[in-house]
């Protein structure tokens, strides 16, 4: 068995902004296809995606650049590859871009190219993604980390944390879970139209009204979980503050959109109040990406009850885990395929954090089509969570969809919780 062949072309994401999809076909008719994500909020240490930079189509975005590379170079390259597994193919991606970030050719071009691989590889040995990379040992449901609250870079409002989330840890089963989450989002509807406020969405399908602060927003949630009829018990709270956008040069934050300046004792003071005055489970990117030390201070004073997760400040990268752990910095990693570029770098991301006690947090990005690649690798590794937005808005509800007819089709509804 060996590729066939392999087309690329340019599609949207959910924000209408161009992407990379990859199709992948073998010798023997199976085939396979992957669209590349995106993100708003984004952290310097992150893979290289390729973009046009032509103004006068699709504002620069287009990725005509990145889909030629695959056709032109990529392609050719696999199809003389003889025995073809997900690790050969990420492998000769990884020799053919040479660059230590995915730069030259792009990682939205092989990750595309990686995920339609694997994808192809499944339907040969014919079986579902999430068995054939997890293998039998794949039998846990991931607990939703629902953003039903958007802000920071992900909403036209006032709120600087980019995500408020709601986590229904007590949920018997991840079917029940999906329920829990839906009947909140709604409540919270109701109740910001009630109170005369914005019920429009944002990038993730939150609601995204203006509020006078976190603890406004985190209020409105715990009233929504209440009208929705759960308690604290059974519905936890997360935020991200996707605190590098933050990140000022002379080592300060600088909040944009409530024009707030503070310094990094100051806003790790401000997450411990958080956290201790509301059922917050979880904290991602409370402070910088290359903000080591407080990382490390923070973990050590509140890291025994609170998840602190490192996106910015990882960006799935296995070099930056091995650094963050011996520093003592979160306790948890955010994986984002895209930030890595392909899906071996993924799962040797997974192992890592595993290695060294993290929990692994499966994620999509604010930029999203309708593939659900990254619901199949949570379950395949067993993910403790995921978080794929709100339970709104097609791109969205795609993940969590794949999730159900995994756990429903394969008896692993009541597999759930960490």
């Amino acid at each position: 068995m060996r590729i066939q062949k392999i087309t690329a072309a340019q599609v949207l994401d959910s924000r209408g902004t161009p992407t990379v999809s990859a199709t992948v076909w073998l010798t023997d008719g199976a085939s396979g296809t992957a669209n590349a994500p995106s993100g708003a909020s984004t952290g310097k240490f992150e893979a290289v995606e390729k973009r046009d930079g032509d103004k006068k189509r699709y504002f620069g975005k287009g990725v005509e650049k990145a889909v030629r590379g695959i056709t032109e170079e990529i392609a050719p390259a696999l199809c003389a590859l003889r025995h073809v597994t997900v690790g050969e193919v990420d492998r000769m991606l990884i020799e053919l871009d040479g660059t230590a970030n995915k730069e030259r050719l792009g990682a939205n071009a092989t990750l595309a190219v990686s995920l339609a691989a694997a994808k192809a590889l499944a339907a040969h040995y014919r079986q579902p993604l999430f068995r054939f990379l997890g293998g039998e040992s794949a039998r846990r449901m991931p607990v939703p980390m629902m953003n039903i609250l958007n802000g920071g870079a992900h909403a036209a409002n006032n709120l600087d944390v980019q995500e408020f989330m709601i986590v229904p840890v007590g949920a018997g089963s991840f079917s029940e879970a999906v329920r829990i989450g839906a009947e909140i989002y709604h409540a919270l509807g109701l109740l910001l139209r009630r109170k005369g406020l914005s019920a429009g969405v944002g990038d993730e399908g939150g609601f995204a009204p203006d509020l006078p602060g976190d603890e406004a927003a985190l209020e409105c949630l715990l009233e929504a979980v209440r009208e929705a009829g759960y308690g604290e018990d059974a519905v936890k709270l997360a935020l991200d503050g996707a605190a590098s956008e933050w990140a000022a040069p002379d080592g300060t934050y600088r909040l944009p959109k409530s024009g707030r300046s503070c310094t990094p004792g100051q806003l790790s003071a401000h997450w411990e109040k958080l956290a201790a005055s509301y059922p917050i489970l979880s904290l991602e990117d409370p402070l910088g990406e290359e903000d080591l030390p407080h990382w490390a201070a923070l973990t050590a004073q509140i890291g025994k009850k609170v998840m602190l997760v490192g996106d910015d400040l990882f960006v799935t990268n296995t070099a930056r885990i091995r650094e963050g752990a011996a520093r003592g910095a979160a306790n948890a990693v955010l994986i984002k395929p895209n930030q890595i570029g392909t899906l071996t770098e993924t799962l040797d991301a997974v192992a890592l954090a595993g290695k060294h006690g993290y929990r692994a947090v499966l994620s999509h990005r604010s930029g999203e089509t309708e593939d659900a690649a990254v619901a199949d690798i949570a379950v395949a590794v067993n993910a403790p969570y995921v978080k794929f937005g709100a339970p709104c808005r097609g791109e969205r509800t795609a993940k969590y969809n794949r999730l159900l007819h995994i756990a429903l089709e394969n008896g692993l509804d009541g597999n759930y919780g960490v």
